[in-house]
Formats: C-alpha cells, structure tokens, sequence
C-alpha cells in the first residue's frame, strides 16, 4: 500500500526534540507529520535520562541518608535491586510507546510508524513495519530530530564481545558480578556509581588524567574520590588494546595497552556518541550520511531553506534539555517563515536563535556527590579571549551544608567576566547541588550584573547561600 500526504511540516525522530517542534508547530496552526522507527519518546524515555536516573536516585538518596545522625543506621543494609529495577522500568514505561503515542495524536499530528528517508528536497518516504509504504511532502520545512547513538571504538575483538553501550547499562535486568567501564565523562561515571551501588565491583578505565575532562577539573576530583570510597577502582592514563569474550558468553578479557590483563562479567564502552542520520537519504539531498548537520542559530541547516536539523544531529549541545530548548527557536522559526513573517528577533537571546547553546547550557551529573555546570568554565572562557577570574567557596563551610549533612564536601565556582562584571559560567559539585543549577542558569542567561546580584538575598540557612559568599569572596 502507497499513501502519498501533503503536510505543512514533516518531523523525522519522535523523541523530546520532535515531539517539541510538533508541539510549537501546533500551537502555530501548522500541520504536521513526525516519523519515529523505534519507540516514541526517544533515546531520552527508553534507554537515558529516565532510566538512569532511576538507577541513581535510591543510590544518592542513600547515601545522603548516611550523612544524617539519627538516620545513618537505618540505611547501612544493601539497596533492594529487584525493587529498583523495577521502579527504573516503570520510568521507562517498560519500553512501550503507547502514552507517547497517544500525546502525539493529541495535537492533531499525524504519526508515522517506521523508517523514514529524504527523498529530495521537501520529501520524506516512509516504510512501515508492515510493509507500507508513505510519501510525505512537506509545504515548508523537514525537521530532523533523529537524535544520536553510542559510538564503539574500534578496538581488536570488541565487535564480538557484546559489550554494552548507554543502552545496554540504563536496560539491564541482571546485575553482573564485575563491571569494566570505558571512558570517563557522564555516561561513565553516572553508570559506575550506579552499578557499583547496586553489587557490582566496577573498574573504570580513563584514557585521561581524570573524570569528566569537560567541566572544571575539581567536579571529577570530588566524585572520584567518592566513587573510590564507595570501592570502584579507577585506572586513569590507560588505553584498552583488544578485548575477547568466549563463545560471548564468558567472561570479558581486556588487553590494556601496557599488556596488562583485566577479567570482567561486563564491559560498557562510554566512549562518545554519533548522529542517527547515516540512514535518512541525506544523499539525496547533497549531504553525507552518517554526518553531523551543520545548522544556523535558527537550526536550518546551512545551504538550505527548508531543511533544519534540531538536538542532538547538529552537534551544539548534546543534551535532552537543550535540544527541546532548540526545537522551541526551530518551531518559532518555520511558522514565522511559514508565515512569510521577516523573523526581526535575531540578535542574541532573541525569539529566534538558541544562544544558550553555547552561552547558557545547564548540565547535571548526577553521581554522589552531583555535580552540577552552566555555561563557561574558566578554560572555555580564557579561551574565548574573556578577561576573567575564578571565585571558589567550599560549600561545606555554608551553613546550610553542614544541616544538610555532616562531612559535606563540595566546591562552587564561579566564573566572573571582569569587564563586563557578569557571571559566565558557575560549577558545583556536591551533595544536593542540582537544586541550585537554575538559580545559576538565571543568572548567566541573564548577564545579571554583580551589583545586582548583591542584592539577591539567599535565605538562612540553606546550601543557596554559598552565592553571599561567592559574592563576598569576588568584593573582598
């Protein structure tokens, strides 16, 4: 069977990222089409944010618990695994789609089911699961929202070993003995402290100096230590050379490069991610498969006047929030040239272009101790060629923290453009600390100047008053 429909916009990828472009188009009055050909919801619903995190929360909650006197000797038994996996798959929705489904028809769009592919410009062919097959065109725009995927590294014998990727660690229903992970940013560590809380005895592998490469260097600092603590094993400055699994069902084998040989039940390779587009026919329209697309500050892609590419297929900020951030400018930005409207709020912050991509990201880390960020850190803004300074408080020295728990440990930064005197960036980490991320977030959004910032009064006694100190610290 062949269908041929005529939309005014046509979404590829029914994750958060395209269920909010078909959420602006509505509320524009456009009418569209969106394409999902695994579960809609996406990589975020399934096999990221929502899993994980339910993996992670009894893990912090614990441990926090154990700081508290009077409560301590409540919580020193094991976690109850069965009970967390379970929870984790009901925040999966036990990998159905149905509710997402069902939102999506809400708004009058038409969903498809199945892999769909460009097919020149302004259409998309649509093969279903049951062999039918869709033509889709679209009057002003083609949204692509695939998202990204896990990218194994090639190493010697991994092709056959089974190792996990993020899908792999946020899904399993068996907690393996010994755990090897590979690779040190969130993925890494998040899936480490989680597993290493549940039974595991983890073993992470760093080709870097430290944890989290990409935030300031005292956030993988505190956390390693935490993760040592808890028991995992860090290696840092090793490379894996070869990796073997017997009849894949054995044992794990890994060869590091010094020739040392380490056994586990389970790898995870958290090594990096690649865009979903090596199979949406952008040959057909001049563009490489498999590639990053480039786009403006509106997410049209470059040379284009109809395509766009929103989240994480553009490469500019590889988190869920800020690809439904981008897919909220995109939306805004086909139905204003939709409308044939000159699109007038182009400059920085305006309605149109994602600035927080690259000025005014939040991302959480949510590892004992959490570890919270937004936008530069001091060596993305010395770099940028800003004229800055560093204000670091210990957090545990504000009152708050220690009612919050004894022995806290933590550090806030905060990056001050010295011209300017506007906050470019804040870090912290610590028990907690990702309740205080938006206050953060308002602040560098919106070049709230220092002096007054002075004038924001954080209440006693709570963690949010390390902003007085850093204030206090930056004045002298």
């Amino acid at each position: 069977m062949t269908e041929a429909v005529e939309f005014d916009v046509v979404v590829l990828g029914a994750g958060p990222t395209g269920e909010n472009v078909v959420d602006r188009l509505r509320a524009a009055g456009l009418s569209t089409a969106v394409v999902e050909s695994e579960l809609a919801g996406g990589e975020c619903s399934y096999w990221a944010c929502m899993p994980s995190k339910a993996l992670l929360r009894p893990v912090t909650a614990r441990a926090e618990a154990r700081q508290v006197p009077g409560l301590r000797q409540a919580v020193q038994g094991p976690l109850d695994t069965d009970a967390v996996l379970a929870h984790r798959d009901e925040k999966a929705a036990h990998w159905k789609d149905d509710g997402q489904v069902g939102w999506l028809e809400s708004t009058g769009a038409r969903f498809y089911r199945g892999q769909g592919r460009l097919h020149g410009p302004k259409k998309v062919v649509v093969d279903g699961p049951e062999g039918e097959h869709h033509v889709l065109t679209a009057r002003y725009a083609v949204a692509v929202c695939t998202g990204s995927r896990a990218v194994l590294p090639d190493v010697p014998g991994l092709a056959g070993a089974k190792a996990w990727t993020s899908r792999e660690a946020t899904s399993s229903h068996t907690v393996p003995g010994r755990l090897i992970v590979v690779g040190g940013g969130v993925v890494g560590v998040e899936m480490a402290t989680a597993w290493q809380a549940l039974g595991s005895q983890v073993t992470m592998l760093i080709r870097s100096v430290g944890l989290l490469p990409k935030m300031e260097a005292f956030v993988g600092e505190h956390i390693a230590e935490a993760l040592t603590e808890a028991g995992a094993q860090i290696r840092t400055d090793v490379e894996v050379a070869s990796v073997e699994r017997t009849g894949g069902t054995g044992p794990v084998r890994v060869v590091l490069d010094s020739g040392e040989r380490i056994e586990a039940d389970e790898i995870l390779f958290a090594t990096g991610r690649a865009p979903r587009t090596e199979d949406i026919g952008l040959e057909t329209v001049g563009l490489e498969p498999g590639s990053w697309l480039t786009v403006d500050d509106t997410c049209r892609v470059e040379g284009s006047d109809w395509l766009y590419g929103v989240g994480d297929v553009n490469h500019r900020a590889l988190l869920t929030h800020q690809g439904k951030y981008q897919a909220r400018i995109a939306g805004a930005a086909i139905a204003a040239r939709a409308s044939q409207v000159p699109l007038l709020e182009t400059d920085r912050w305006g309605a149109h272009v994602a600035t927080a991509d690259v000025a005014g990201a939040p991302q959480v880390v949510f590892t004992h101790p959490e570890a919270a960020a937004v936008g530069l850190s001091l060596a993305e803004a010395e770099a940028a060629g800003h004229r800055v300074r560093a204000v670091d408080y210990e957090i545990g020295d504000v009152a708050g923290a220690g009612l919050f728990a004894d022995g806290y440990r933590g550090r806030a930064r905060m990056v001050v453009d010295l011209d300017r005197e506007i906050v470019l960036g804040v870090t912290f980490v610590g028990p907690g600390v990702t309740e205080l991320l938006h206050s953060a977030t308002v602040v560098v959004v919106g070049e709230v100047p220092l002096d007054r910032l002075w004038h924001a009064v954080p209440a006693y006694p709570t963690i949010s008053e390390v902003w007085l100190r850093l204030m206090e610290t930056y004045r002298g």
